[in-house]
């Protein structure tokens, strides 16, 4: 059976929990590589990023090669893809070039849809449109996990431009899944009209002292045709700063997908405040996405 991944709606919760926990004994025995890095040796996977990607990219091919795999980075702008290939063409292209799975982003809403039932290799999302990252959703699951010790009933507040984000897709599957609750704060224009019945719309500054959590999100201006940002109303309004941090609970933490723009939706004093876990998120990152490769390759997340 090939292994796809492509959203966390298709896994179960004990699933989900087994990758959390194959993705935490990566991260404990990061430093001790005789112990990971020849789980997936003689692997090539692919790395198609038709979307600008640092992080999820990134992590994606340090992942690879941490557990003894090679990876190749595909890039649209110096390929066929000039010349009038389809995305179809590409992707079979390189599944006939023998790599033994494919880690995709692009903007199309319904790619996987689309394409996953055509290849019998492995093919991770990476980031599709607008809808799911389920990569990020794990590794914010992990990271959680790591702070609270489990996910049930933990109360978590979403600020920025919720509608046009998959991570708070992601987040939102998960959430309902492990009995979180959602705050979705934000201008009025950029929150989802339709909510489930753990989602509640709320004032920023009033759900703060109640949260475990706060994700903050970046405005996606590349997804809006005519949105003009006034950065400092915007900061001044939904901005995670200083002060707002200081009405949150002691033992709550930040964080943030990126990337992310200091001094819009957060401060420059929060990003590497010792509340927040931006860069634990990038961290887990890793880990993640080593979980995911061995999943995809060999079915393994104990």
């Amino acid at each position: 059976m090939v292994r796809h991944f492509v959203s966390l709606s298709n896994f179960s919760n004990n699933d989900i929990e087994a990758l959390i926990q194959r993705a935490h004994f990566f991260s404990i025995h990061s430093r001790q590589p005789d112990k990971i890095d020849h789980l997936l040796k003689n692997k090539i996977f692919a790395n198609v990023f038709y979307e600008p990607s640092t992080r999820t990219r990134c992590s994606f091919e340090i992942a690879a090669k941490r557990l003894g795999a090679d990876i190749i980075n595909f890039v649209p702008e110096n390929s066929s893809v000039k010349k009038g290939e389809t995305i179809y063409d590409t992707l079979k292209t390189l599944e006939s070039l023998g790599v033994d799975g494919i880690i995709l982003r692009h903007s199309d809403d319904h790619i996987f849809e689309e394409l996953h039932h055509q290849f019998e290799l492995p093919l991770l999302n990476a980031g599709a449109g607008k809808y799911e990252h389920p990569s990020q959703g794990l590794l914010d699951l992990l990271t959680l996990q790591q702070e609270f010790g489990n996910l049930k009933d933990l109360k978590i507040a979403v600020c920025g431009d919720i509608k046009h984000s998959r991570v708070a897709g992601s987040l939102l599957v998960a959430a309902e899944k492990f009995g979180m609750e959602i705050f979705l704060c934000g201008p009025e224009a950029l929150i989802p009209t339709h909510l489930k019945s753990f989602v509640k719309k709320v004032e920023f500054d009033q759900i703060l002292p109640e949260v475990d959590a706060v994700m903050m999100l970046r405005v996606q201006l590349e997804r809006h045709a005519n949105l003009e940002l006034d950065e400092k109303s915007y900061h001044t309004q939904f901005g995670m700063n200083e002060s707002r941090l200081n009405r949150m609970k002691k033992n709550a933490i930040i964080m943030h997908p990126g990337p992310f723009n200091r001094g819009v939706e957060i401060s420059d004093v929060v990003v590497e405040h010792p509340q927040s876990r931006i860069f634990k998120q990038m961290s887990n990152g890793v880990f993640t996405r080593m979980a995911i490769l061995e999943w995809a390759s060999k079915g393994i997340v104990l």
